[in-house]
């Protein structure tokens, strides 16, 4: 088992970022699996599976644990992957053929000694407004007081529904200090996985957010892709196609991820990336 921190902030020379165990995968019953987070220090796991070769690249499949169960799809798991699979193929520049969630996919990484720049295209996200129930219930578990509340409002999911709630500043976002054991009821009886709550994009594409997530044993999360990319989805309606997201500094552990918005045969295609520090790359799958 490797412990990779995924998405990092500031490049090479970076810190922070969001632990997250990355292992070859084996015989692991679920209890196996769902304790691989806490035993690593992390919020999350992925178990990697090599898959031959597709398209000429090297194929793995990847599976994603947090302490309350599998998930369909984890961007930053993915990222933390991305980052070990070059760190142990050990070339400069490294392209991947992935499954994961029920799709395949193509990854890639650029490495820098330990560092590398990894991206992958994300699958596609649903938005929709969401019901009053939704609001009058998970609002106030975040303790939002109603004047920082700002426009945009979105039920968003990538498998499994988020809500996407917009703050009136950076200030507003810091200053959160949500109720998790009534979000999470909120969340279990309205079937969401959590709320990212984020401040709202400078012309060039900057913001914080901060996602909570009690219901699947992570009250906050330091990186939230599957989050950064629904909320890519949303604002490349209103004209902004690509953010660069901070978020863990809450938690110490600063960390931002990068996401663009390009238009597609069959709709909008997000593309996730971040930095990934890996110290000991592992023996190779």
């Amino acid at each position: 088992m490797t412990v990779v921190q995924a998405c990092v902030r500031g490049g090479p020379e970076g810190r922070g970022g969001s632990p997250t165990a990355v292992l070859d995968d084996g015989p692991f019953g679920e209890g196996e699996r769902r304790r691989v987070p806490g035993a690593a220090g992390a919020s999350h796991a992925v178990f990697v599976t090599r898959e031959g070769e597709r398209d000429g690249h090297p194929a793995f499949s990847l599976r994603f644990f947090t302490s309350e169960g599998e998930l369909p799809s984890c961007g930053h798991g993915t990222i933390a992957a991305l980052g070990l699979l070059a760190a142990r193929a050990g070339t400069d520049t490294y392209e991947v053929s992935l499954r994961a969630g029920g799709r395949t996919f193509a990854g890639r990484a650029v490495r820098k000694g330990p560092y590398a720049e990894v991206g992958f295209v994300h699958g596609p996200v649903e938005l929709r407004e969401p019901a009053g129930t939704e609001s009058a219930l998970v609002l106030p578990a975040l303790g939002l007081a109603p004047d920082a509340l700002g426009p945009g409002l979105r039920v968003a999911s990538v498998g499994r529904p988020r809500l996407l709630v917009p703050v009136a500043s950076r200030s507003a976002l810091a200053a959160l200090a949500p109720d998790m054991e009534r979000l999470r009821a909120a969340c279990d009886r309205l079937g969401l996985l959590g709320c990212y709550v984020h401040s709202a994009p400078t012309p060039s594409g900057r913001l914080a957010a901060r996602m909570f997530a009690p219901s699947i044993g992570v009250p906050e999360d330091i990186a939230n892709a599957n989050g950064t990319a629904c909320l890519a989805a949303h604002l490349a309606g209103r004209g902004v196609d690509r953010v660069s997201v901070d978020m863990g500094d809450s938690l110490g552990s600063p960390a931002t991820i990068g996401a663009t918005v390009e238009a597609g045969p069959s709709g909008p295609v997000v593309r996730l990336g971040g930095g990934v520090l890996v110290r000991r790359p592992g023996r190779r799958p």
